[in-house]
Protein backbone atom coordinates (compact mmCIF):
# COMPACT_ATOMS: atom_id res chain seq x y z
CA UNK A 1 0.00 0.00 0.00
CA UNK A 2 1.03 3.57 -0.56
CA UNK A 3 2.76 4.87 2.55
CA UNK A 4 0.47 7.59 3.84
CA UNK A 5 0.39 10.15 6.57
CA UNK A 6 -2.95 11.62 7.52
CA UNK A 7 -2.42 15.26 8.31
CA UNK A 8 -3.64 16.54 11.65
CA UNK A 9 -6.28 18.76 10.08
CA UNK A 10 -9.56 17.44 11.41
CA UNK A 11 -11.27 15.46 8.69
CA UNK A 12 -8.59 16.47 6.19
CA UNK A 13 -7.06 13.71 4.17
CA UNK A 14 -3.85 14.50 2.31
CA UNK A 15 -1.50 11.57 1.85
CA UNK A 16 2.27 12.03 2.04
CA UNK A 17 3.56 10.09 -0.96
CA UNK A 18 6.87 8.28 -1.31
CA UNK A 19 8.63 6.11 -3.94
CA UNK A 20 5.98 3.36 -3.66
CA UNK A 21 3.44 5.77 -5.18
CA UNK A 22 4.72 5.15 -8.71
CA UNK A 23 3.79 1.46 -8.61
CA UNK A 24 0.61 1.65 -6.56
CA UNK A 25 -1.19 4.67 -8.01
CA UNK A 26 -2.80 3.26 -11.17
CA UNK A 27 -5.87 1.75 -9.54
CA UNK A 28 -6.94 5.18 -8.31
CA UNK A 29 -7.28 8.77 -9.51
CA UNK A 30 -4.87 11.10 -7.74
CA UNK A 31 -4.67 14.84 -7.29
CA UNK A 32 -1.08 15.55 -6.31
CA UNK A 33 0.81 18.63 -5.18
CA UNK A 34 4.51 18.31 -6.07
CA UNK A 35 6.31 20.73 -3.76
CA UNK A 36 9.71 21.77 -2.42
CA UNK A 37 10.13 22.38 1.34
CA UNK A 38 11.94 25.69 0.76
CA UNK A 39 9.42 27.04 -1.78
CA UNK A 40 7.43 30.07 -0.55
CA UNK A 41 4.58 29.52 -3.00
CA UNK A 42 4.35 25.90 -1.82
CA UNK A 43 4.01 27.01 1.80
CA UNK A 44 1.26 29.42 0.78
CA UNK A 45 -0.58 26.59 -1.02
CA UNK A 46 -0.34 24.15 1.92
CA UNK A 47 -3.40 25.34 3.93
CA UNK A 48 -5.44 25.51 0.72
CA UNK A 49 -4.31 21.97 -0.13
CA UNK A 50 -5.43 20.74 3.29
CA UNK A 51 -8.86 22.31 2.64
CA UNK A 52 -8.99 20.52 -0.72
CA UNK A 53 -8.30 17.23 1.06
CA UNK A 54 -11.06 17.88 3.59
CA UNK A 55 -13.61 18.87 0.94
CA UNK A 56 -12.86 15.97 -1.42
CA UNK A 57 -13.29 13.53 1.43
CA UNK A 58 -16.50 15.20 2.64
CA UNK A 59 -18.16 15.09 -0.79
CA UNK A 60 -17.20 11.45 -1.26
CA UNK A 61 -15.03 12.09 -4.29
CA UNK A 62 -13.20 9.08 -5.77
CA UNK A 63 -10.17 11.34 -6.25
CA UNK A 64 -7.42 10.81 -3.68
CA UNK A 65 -5.47 13.89 -2.61
CA UNK A 66 -1.74 13.64 -1.98
CA UNK A 67 1.47 15.61 -1.88
CA UNK A 68 5.04 14.70 -2.73
CA UNK A 69 8.33 16.33 -1.80
CA UNK A 70 9.73 16.63 -5.31
CA UNK A 71 13.24 17.30 -3.98
CA UNK A 72 13.32 14.02 -2.02
CA UNK A 73 11.76 12.01 -4.85
CA UNK A 74 13.16 13.94 -7.80
CA UNK A 75 13.25 10.98 -10.20
CA UNK A 76 9.52 10.35 -9.78
CA UNK A 77 8.72 14.05 -10.06
CA UNK A 78 10.82 14.21 -13.22
CA UNK A 79 8.93 11.27 -14.75
CA UNK A 80 5.69 13.18 -14.22
CA UNK A 81 7.15 16.23 -15.94
CA UNK A 82 7.50 18.43 -12.86
CA UNK A 83 9.60 21.48 -13.79
CA UNK A 84 8.73 23.96 -11.06
CA UNK A 85 7.09 24.23 -7.63
CA UNK A 86 4.38 23.87 -6.72
CA UNK A 87 3.07 21.71 -9.59
CA UNK A 88 -0.47 20.34 -9.33
CA UNK A 89 -1.37 17.31 -11.44
CA UNK A 90 -4.33 15.00 -11.71
CA UNK A 91 -3.15 11.46 -12.50
CA UNK A 92 -5.71 9.23 -14.18
CA UNK A 93 -4.46 5.91 -15.54
CA UNK A 94 -1.55 6.62 -17.85
CA UNK A 95 -2.54 10.27 -18.25
CA UNK A 96 -1.26 13.25 -16.25
CA UNK A 97 -3.20 16.51 -16.43
CA UNK A 98 -1.60 19.80 -15.36
CA UNK A 99 -3.55 22.32 -13.33
CA UNK A 100 -2.69 25.93 -14.19
CA UNK A 101 -5.59 27.86 -12.73
CA UNK A 102 -5.96 30.00 -9.60
CA UNK A 103 -4.73 28.28 -6.45
CA UNK A 104 -8.02 28.43 -4.60
CA UNK A 105 -9.88 25.52 -3.03
CA UNK A 106 -12.97 25.88 -5.23
CA UNK A 107 -11.02 26.20 -8.49
CA UNK A 108 -8.81 23.19 -7.73
CA UNK A 109 -11.77 21.02 -6.73
CA UNK A 110 -13.73 22.03 -9.83
CA UNK A 111 -10.74 21.03 -11.97
CA UNK A 112 -10.39 17.67 -10.19
CA UNK A 113 -14.08 16.80 -10.54
CA UNK A 114 -14.12 17.78 -14.21
CA UNK A 115 -11.01 15.84 -15.23
CA UNK A 116 -11.76 12.79 -13.06
CA UNK A 117 -15.21 12.36 -14.62
CA UNK A 118 -16.14 11.07 -18.08
CA UNK A 119 -14.58 12.82 -21.08
CA UNK A 120 -17.95 13.22 -22.80
CA UNK A 121 -21.02 13.77 -20.64
CA UNK A 122 -24.36 12.83 -22.28
CA UNK A 123 -27.34 15.20 -22.10
CA UNK A 124 -30.37 12.88 -22.28
CA UNK A 125 -33.17 15.48 -22.05
CA UNK A 126 -34.05 19.10 -22.73
CA UNK A 127 -34.35 19.65 -18.99
CA UNK A 128 -30.79 18.42 -18.45
CA UNK A 129 -29.55 20.54 -21.36
CA UNK A 130 -31.14 23.66 -19.86
CA UNK A 131 -29.71 22.84 -16.43
CA UNK A 132 -26.18 22.43 -17.79
CA UNK A 133 -26.47 25.54 -19.96
CA UNK A 134 -27.29 27.62 -16.87
CA UNK A 135 -24.19 26.31 -15.11
CA UNK A 136 -21.71 26.82 -17.96
CA UNK A 137 -20.99 30.08 -19.73
CA UNK A 138 -19.37 28.13 -22.57
CA UNK A 139 -20.82 24.77 -23.58
CA UNK A 140 -19.41 22.38 -26.22
CA UNK A 141 -21.83 19.77 -27.58
CA UNK A 142 -21.45 16.96 -30.12
CA UNK A 143 -24.65 16.06 -31.97
CA UNK A 144 -25.00 12.88 -34.00
CA UNK A 145 -24.06 9.21 -34.02
CA UNK A 146 -20.75 7.42 -34.48
CA UNK A 147 -18.51 9.20 -36.99
CA UNK A 148 -14.91 10.31 -37.65
CA UNK A 149 -15.94 13.71 -36.24
CA UNK A 150 -17.00 12.09 -32.98
CA UNK A 151 -13.69 10.24 -32.76
CA UNK A 152 -11.88 13.54 -33.26
CA UNK A 153 -14.12 15.20 -30.65
CA UNK A 154 -13.23 12.52 -28.09
CA UNK A 155 -9.54 12.93 -28.93
CA UNK A 156 -9.74 16.70 -28.43
CA UNK A 157 -11.67 16.24 -25.18
CA UNK A 158 -8.90 14.06 -23.76
CA UNK A 159 -6.50 16.95 -24.40
CA UNK A 160 -8.62 19.95 -23.41
CA UNK A 161 -10.70 18.56 -20.52
CA UNK A 162 -8.29 20.50 -18.29
CA UNK A 163 -9.97 23.69 -19.51
CA UNK A 164 -13.62 22.94 -20.25
CA UNK A 165 -16.43 20.36 -20.25
CA UNK A 166 -17.52 18.32 -23.27
CA UNK A 167 -21.08 17.08 -23.82
CA UNK A 168 -23.07 15.07 -26.35
CA UNK A 169 -26.77 15.19 -27.20
CA UNK A 170 -29.31 14.08 -29.76
CA UNK A 171 -30.84 16.70 -32.05
CA UNK A 172 -34.23 16.62 -30.31
CA UNK A 173 -32.62 17.66 -27.00
CA UNK A 174 -31.35 20.96 -28.43
CA UNK A 175 -33.28 24.24 -27.99
CA UNK A 176 -35.88 24.95 -30.67
CA UNK A 177 -33.96 27.97 -31.99
CA UNK A 178 -31.01 25.79 -33.07
CA UNK A 179 -30.70 24.99 -36.77
CA UNK A 180 -28.06 22.55 -37.94
CA UNK A 181 -27.09 22.42 -41.63
CA UNK A 182 -26.03 18.77 -41.29
CA UNK A 183 -25.18 15.99 -38.87
CA UNK A 184 -22.93 15.12 -37.18
CA UNK A 185 -21.99 18.52 -35.78
CA UNK A 186 -19.97 20.13 -33.00
CA UNK A 187 -21.41 23.29 -31.47
CA UNK A 188 -20.51 25.85 -28.87
CA UNK A 189 -23.18 27.72 -26.89
CA UNK A 190 -22.03 31.04 -25.43
CA UNK A 191 -22.71 34.78 -25.37
CA UNK A 192 -26.45 34.14 -25.65
CA UNK A 193 -26.18 32.31 -28.96
CA UNK A 194 -24.48 29.30 -30.59
CA UNK A 195 -21.90 28.61 -33.28
CA UNK A 196 -21.39 25.48 -35.36
CA UNK A 197 -17.93 24.18 -36.17
CA UNK A 198 -17.13 24.30 -39.90
CA UNK A 199 -13.96 22.44 -40.82
CA UNK A 200 -13.54 24.46 -44.03
CA UNK A 201 -13.89 27.83 -42.27
CA UNK A 202 -12.49 26.98 -38.83
CA UNK A 203 -9.68 24.53 -39.56
CA UNK A 204 -8.58 21.93 -37.03
CA UNK A 205 -11.21 21.01 -34.41
CA UNK A 206 -8.73 21.19 -31.53
CA UNK A 207 -7.63 24.70 -32.52
CA UNK A 208 -11.25 25.83 -32.91
CA UNK A 209 -12.28 24.56 -29.47
CA UNK A 210 -9.17 26.11 -27.93
CA UNK A 211 -10.12 29.46 -29.46
CA UNK A 212 -13.81 29.22 -28.60
CA UNK A 213 -13.51 28.07 -24.98
CA UNK A 214 -13.71 31.67 -23.77
CA UNK A 215 -16.63 34.06 -23.88
CA UNK A 216 -16.29 36.82 -26.44
CA UNK A 217 -15.68 39.40 -23.72
CA UNK A 218 -13.83 38.68 -20.46
CA UNK A 219 -12.79 40.25 -17.20
CA UNK A 220 -9.10 39.47 -17.69
CA UNK A 221 -6.73 38.68 -14.83
CA UNK A 222 -3.21 37.25 -14.81
CA UNK A 223 -4.35 33.62 -14.99
CA UNK A 224 -6.79 34.32 -17.83
CA UNK A 225 -4.17 36.22 -19.80
CA UNK A 226 -1.76 33.29 -19.36
CA UNK A 227 -4.39 30.85 -20.66
CA UNK A 228 -5.22 33.10 -23.61
CA UNK A 229 -1.63 32.62 -24.75
CA UNK A 230 -2.55 29.06 -25.78
CA UNK A 231 -5.26 30.24 -28.18
CA UNK A 232 -2.95 32.06 -30.57
CA UNK A 233 -5.22 35.10 -30.46
CA UNK A 234 -4.25 38.73 -30.04
CA UNK A 235 -5.73 40.18 -26.85
CA UNK A 236 -7.39 43.60 -26.97
CA UNK A 237 -8.14 44.86 -23.46
CA UNK A 238 -9.22 48.06 -21.78
CA UNK A 239 -7.03 48.70 -18.72
CA UNK A 240 -9.28 50.54 -16.29
CA UNK A 241 -10.10 51.01 -12.62
CA UNK A 242 -13.33 49.07 -11.99
CA UNK A 243 -14.10 51.29 -9.00
CA UNK A 244 -13.80 54.45 -11.08
CA UNK A 245 -17.21 55.28 -12.51
CA UNK A 246 -16.04 58.29 -14.51
CA UNK A 247 -17.09 58.68 -18.13
CA UNK A 248 -13.55 57.98 -19.35
CA UNK A 249 -13.32 54.56 -17.69
CA UNK A 250 -16.88 53.36 -18.39
CA UNK A 251 -16.75 54.55 -22.02
CA UNK A 252 -13.50 52.71 -22.77
CA UNK A 253 -14.91 49.49 -21.31
CA UNK A 254 -18.17 49.85 -23.25
CA UNK A 255 -16.32 50.42 -26.55
CA UNK A 256 -14.43 47.14 -26.14
CA UNK A 257 -17.67 45.34 -25.23
CA UNK A 258 -19.43 46.73 -28.31
CA UNK A 259 -16.64 45.67 -30.65
CA UNK A 260 -16.63 42.15 -29.14
CA UNK A 261 -20.41 41.87 -29.56
CA UNK A 262 -21.17 43.74 -32.79
CA UNK A 263 -18.12 42.73 -34.83
CA UNK A 264 -17.74 39.16 -33.62
CA UNK A 265 -17.92 37.56 -37.07
CA UNK A 266 -15.19 39.86 -38.31
CA UNK A 267 -12.75 39.63 -35.39
CA UNK A 268 -13.36 36.55 -33.23
CA UNK A 269 -10.95 34.20 -35.03
CA UNK A 270 -7.99 36.48 -34.35
CA UNK A 271 -8.89 38.60 -31.30
CA UNK A 272 -9.98 38.16 -27.70
CA UNK A 273 -11.61 41.16 -26.02
CA UNK A 274 -11.92 42.15 -22.39
CA UNK A 275 -10.93 44.54 -19.65
CA UNK A 276 -8.36 44.42 -16.85
CA UNK A 277 -8.90 46.04 -13.46
CA UNK A 278 -5.78 48.01 -12.55
CA UNK A 279 -2.45 48.38 -14.31
CA UNK A 280 -0.06 46.58 -11.92
CA UNK A 281 -0.11 43.24 -13.72
CA UNK A 282 0.03 44.63 -17.25
CA UNK A 283 2.93 46.96 -16.29
CA UNK A 284 4.96 44.07 -14.85
CA UNK A 285 4.24 42.05 -17.99
CA UNK A 286 5.41 44.87 -20.25
CA UNK A 287 8.58 45.35 -18.17
CA UNK A 288 9.39 41.64 -18.55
Amino acid sequence: AVVAHVLASGAGFVEDLDESFKENRKDDIWLVDFYAPWCGHCKKLEPVWNEVGIEMRNIGSPVKVGKMDATSFSSIASEFGVRGYPTIKLLKGDLAYNYRGPRTKDDIIEFANRVAGPLIRPLPSQHMFEHVQKRHRVLFVYVGGESPLKEKYIEVASELIVYTYFFSASEDVLPEYVTLPELPAVMVFKDGTYFVYDEYEDGDLSSWINRERFQGYLHVDGFTLYELGDTGKLVAIAVIDDKNSSVEHTRLKSIIQEVARDYRDHFHRDFQFGHMDGNDYINSLLME
